[in-house]
């Protein structure tokens, strides 16, 4: 019998897709590569906002009518009633099932109904199988679930509160996948700067731990909120400035209006966020910044959204991900009904923020003009020919090459940047 895993969604849920087709190979499924060719379907959805909601609810609809479909991962977790009314399908499973996905599909093959949508308290094996697509980066799950309280977010209800993976166990999984040809280590979660509280650690000692392996590696970590960077940025930026470690922050700020802040129960103040910035930016003046907002909060005024671009013009990330505002299901922020922006004003506000957005990238790239220095190449670029390779900051550099580059390092010099990425040009050594 022949499955087909389908992944949407963060880093996190990449790294379940792969764990899922893992699993399903070593008990002797075969992985389709195609919906055409496969028995099974396996959706691995994201829910975290209502048009990903839409697009994968889409997908499934769409999905080849005579196959047999499960669905994996947050979305029947977070809305179950919309996935039962508008899908038909064989098998629903919350997020990071692990090996129980090989009785799940034996239970469907066999005319079954699953429905197992209990959110467990576990977390799968670190050293299950898994099937990549890419055998440079390897994505590590160091934790399941955070400690906040996010009055927008849907994903504590399908990924629950912290469990974390040991020092030990993650630390073997990466010395592992290195053995194995790993380059890049993604250290990924719903917030990475919670790893380990629930048993006395913290991220800094994770690092501290990783950047001790032997090997020659890049270690890129996940996002991570502010108030639960402030306890340990001392030793946070002391690990940071391992060679091992990428000089890459995704802080998440959200709002640059400390009234909003506190409606959405963020429990840092602007001034934290600048102050975090501001000590790594000391420390790595290349650093690349990456954070989060979200226009069109429940009682976000014109002053407000002002606030969020000042910030933004301020701190000058180089990377900014805007989000409009979509009340998810169970969300304290859905039963708000006072303040709410219309969905125009919402769609201004977001094209606004995203010009300045742009504009802000461009000019923190158009720094790198002139760099000369190594890049890992780990992905291959949309036109032929073309490659990407990130650098010590984990900027992105698009290089043109007739020769096969993945997963070798090699020397740039940057010569044009845009919003979004680099070109460099290859160097002789």
């Amino acid at each position: 019998m022949q499955v087909f895993v389908r992944s949407f969604g963060c880093s996190a849920n990449t790294a379940d897709g792969e764990v899922l087709a893992g699993c399903l190979a070593r008990a002797g499924f075969q992985l389709a590569t195609s919906e055409s060719d496969a028995d099974v379907l396996i959706y691995n959805t994201c829910a975290v906002k209502g048009p990903t909601e839409n697009r994968i609810i889409n997908a499934m609809k769409h999905a080849p009518k005579d196959k047999r479909l499960i669905v994996a991962g947050c979305l029947p977790m977070i809305s179950f009633e919309r996935l039962q009314r508008e899908v038909h399908f064989d098998a629903v499973v919350g997020p990071s099932v692990g090996n129980k996905i090989v009785d799940v599909v034996s239970r469907v093959l066999a005319g079954e109904k699953v429905l197992e949508l209990s959110n467990s308290n576990g977390k799968p094996e670190l050293d299950l199988p898994r099937v990549k697509s890419d055998s440079i980066t390897s994505i590590v799950p160091v934790n399941f679930g955070c400690l906040g309280s996010c009055a927008y977010c849907c994903v504590v209800f399908a990924r629950g509160h912290l469990r974390s993976y040991s020092i030990k166990e993650v630390t073997e999984r990466v010395e592992k996948d290195f053995a194995a040809g790993a380059k890049e280590f993604w250290i990924t979660s719903q917030d990475t700067a919670c790893y380990g509280r629930e048993f006395g650690s913290n991220l800094a000692k994770l690092l501290e731990a990783l950047g001790g392996l032997t090997g020659d590696f890049k270690v890129r970590v996940g996002m991570m909120t502010p108030n639960m960077v402030i306890d340990m940025q001392t030793k946070l930026i002391s690990a940071f400035k391992s060679e091992k470690v990428l000089k890459f922050l995704h802080l998440p700020v959200q709002s640059g209006d400390d009234d909003t802040l506190k409606r959405m129960r963020r429990f840092y103040i602007t001034k934290q966020f600048k102050a975090i910035v501001d000590a790594f930016r000391v420390e790595f003046p290349d650093l690349t910044l990456a954070t989060d907002v979200i226009v069109g909060f429940p009682g976000e005024t014109a002053e407000a959204f002002g606030n969020t671009l000042k910030l933004l013009e301020e701190v000058k990330p180089d990377v900014t991900n805007v989000s409009k505002f979509f009340a998810r299901p169970k969300t304290a922020a859905a039963e708000i009904q006072e303040g709410l922006v219309g969905s125009d004003e919402i769609k201004r506000r977001s094209a606004v923020a995203a010009e300045l957005v742009k504009r802000l990238s461009l000019e923190r790239n158009q720094r790198w003009v002139g760099w000369v220095g190594e890049v890992l190449v780990d992905e291959k670029g949309k036109v032929e020919g073309s490659w990407v390779g990130r650098n010590f900051a984990y900027k992105p550099v698009v290089i043109r090459s007739v020769h096969h580059l993945f997963g070798k390092v090699v020397r740039v010099e940057v010569v044009e940047a845009s919003a979004t990425y680099l070109k460099g040009t290859l160097q002789i050594k």
